[in-house]
């Protein structure tokens, strides 16, 4: 293999040294363009004997299916459907239908066979719900069941709820991903509550290869902006003055989502699209208390001037 590589990545013509070639796939042929000389006969095409022009065309004539997706941890991703009707619209026979059920029930039980796969089928379910509650892209999805089926694997989901694992599998993924989501806005679509699922994320990153960066309060200014419909430019000024603090190293060991809270209170007032305490801190999930003392504490450190009325 490695000799043919080298020579196609070699190939000149014999004749005048050029390097420009041209592969003709309708006659299978590689030809020189500045003396006509055919360097090689009987090329081999393999793409589709097809063509299209367009791309509605070419996903018309494509035979491939759609791509398999990791939510579905089955082998086989194929489904036998319930309806009573063939192809063409037409009422099954009783001996067709009865011949159905019994491919049906049997496809089932060859798609979960292992106790692992049994779980991660339930685990996808669990994934499926919490990502509709908090709205998390596919690549979220993705991860999050890929660090569950590590989990898994390494026997940490055994004597533990699969609710509380994939939870912490989902926080793990957000902050691998650095989408902002906090282990309270997590665990509260959760039977198991927040204690639970922090037990389970300390024992993901204690046992497993999973590695997660610092939380970043940066990351959480963007979504509390929207939030409170605030301009870019506010938003801007919250980032600058969180860099800040990162600077100085104000930020250490505080939770990030109050002092993005605290950093867009502080640029509203300075900015004049006045947010109160009280929307900031719903915005950001923390209490007003959070957002006081942290806006005291950056405007202190960093010297920031504020207008003396404050909501």
């Amino acid at each position: 293999m490695s000799n043919n590589r080298s020579k196609r990545k070699t190939l000149v013509c014999d004749r005048c040294g050029n390097t420009r070639l041209i592969h003709d796939y309708a006659r299978g042929e590689i030809i020189c363009p500045v003396c006509g000389n055919v360097i090689s006969e009987r090329a081999i095409d393999r793409g589709p004997e097809w063509r299209a022009f367009t791309p509605e065309e070419r996903e018309k004539r494509s035979r491939i299916g759609m791509p398999l997706d990791r939510i579905t941890p089955e082998s086989l991703s194929t489904e036998i459907d319930w309806k009573s009707k063939d192809a063409a619209g037409r009422e099954l026979s009783l001996k067709r239908k009865i011949e159905m059920l019994r491919l049906r029930k049997w496809h089932l039980r060859t798609r979960i066979q292992s106790s692992i796969e049994r779980n991660l089928a339930q685990a996808a379910i669990e994934l499926e719900r919490l990502s509709s509650h908090l709205g998390l892209p596919k690549v979220i999805k993705d991860r999050a069941l890929e660090i569950y089926r590590i989990a898994l694997e390494t026997g940490l989901v055994r004597g533990r709820s699969i609710e509380s694992v994939m939870a912490a599998a989902i926080y793990a993924a957000c902050r691998e991903r650095r989408l902002p989501r906090t282990l309270d806005e997590i665990s509260r679509y959760t039977r198991a509550g927040r204690k639970d699922v922090a037990r389970c994320y300390r024992l993901l990153i204690r046992e497993t290869p999973v590695k997660v960066p610092l939380p970043n309060a940066i990351d959480f200014v963007p979504r509390i902006g929207e939030t409170l419909k605030l301009s870019t430019r506010t938003i801007r000024e919250a980032i600058n003055i969180l860099r800040e603090a990162q600077k100085l190293g104000i930020t250490a060991g505080k939770d990030p989502a109050g002092l993005a809270a605290a950093a867009i209170y502080i640029a509203s007032l300075r900015s004049g699209e006045v947010r109160t305490q009280k929307e900031v801190a719903q915005a950001a999930q923390v209490t007003e208390v959070t957002v006081r003392n942290r806006y005291k504490e950056l405007a202190k450190k960093l010297k920031i001037p504020l207008p003396l009325r404050q909501g």
